[in-house]
């Protein structure tokens, strides 16, 4: 059994207390170097191995995974924020399926979430949008012809934009072709939760021009949509002329 640990959006004491109980109990460690925030890795024991994944391919990872299973060590595959969202784990678990070995995921909390508490927002906002579409920009790993941006943002819904910090001018150009425009809201969030987070609420307009300046370039995500602007209706929820099956 291998344990699949989302490590939370990077803040030591934001990964789940189940998470962080299976980094304890951890004889064996693999984490994703290059996106979690090595300070969770306190929570291993001192004699735990610990293997950095950015500097190891897909065959080097199953390789010290089948190997700690057949000396019956407890393992975490530790990813950053939640293994569901952008976290290649299909190839993991079905490769190690392979082999006679099984995986326990552990969710987390996605970035995209710690994104939204540090520009103290709500992506659903009554009579703005009811709606979040979570994507990216295509690269090396391409996007199916259909989960366009330029597609997907003629919803004009909340939109967070993950791995297209690089890309800013051409995200512009594709979320243009939808329904927004340069004046739309919009926010970029580098390292939410992290010591050195940097969140800059802007516009379409702007927005490569304030990461540039701010000096963001990768390891970050971008929001965009109405639900950072400042209309907004107040929920039904609370309404004092509004019954529930609790308040009459």
């Amino acid at each position: 059994m291998v344990k699949i640990v989302g490590a939370g959006p990077g803040a030591k004491d934001l990964i789940t207390v189940r998470g962080m109980r299976m980094l304890n109990e951890a004889d064996v460690i693999i984490y994703a170097g290059s996106l979690v925030n090595e300070e969770l890795l306190e929570y291993a024991k001192k004699d735990c191995e610990i293997y950095n994944s950015a500097y190891m391919n897909l065959d080097e990872v199953i390789n010290v995974i089948v190997k700690a299973e057949s000396e019956g060590k407890n393992i975490v595959r530790l990813h950053t924020g939640d293994p569901s969202l952008y976290g290649a784990i299909r190839e993991q678990i079905e490769e190690l399926a392979k082999h006679g070995i099984t995986c326990e995921i552990c969710p987390g909390v996605s970035s995209f979430l710690a994104a939204a508490a540090a520009m103290n927002c709500e992506y659903t906002v009554p009579e703005v949008a009811q709606s979040v579409i979570i994507t990216r920009m295509p690269g090396r790993t391409p996007v199916p012809d259909n989960e366009s941006i330029a597609k997907l943002a003629a919803h004009g819904t909340s939109m967070v934009i993950f791995l297209s910090s690089s890309h800013l001018k051409e995200l512009k150009e594709e979320l243009y072709k939808g329904a927004y425009t340069p004046d739309t809201p919009c926010a970029i969030c580098y390292k939410a939760s992290w010591k050195d987070e940097k969140c800059i609420k802007t516009t379409l307009e702007n927005l490569d021009r304030e990461a540039e300046k701010a000096g963001i370039t990768k390891t970050a995500l971008i929001m965009v949509g109405e639900f950072l602007g400042d209309k907004y209706s107040f929920s039904k929820l609370y309404d004092p002329e509004f019954k529930t099956e609790y308040r009459k």
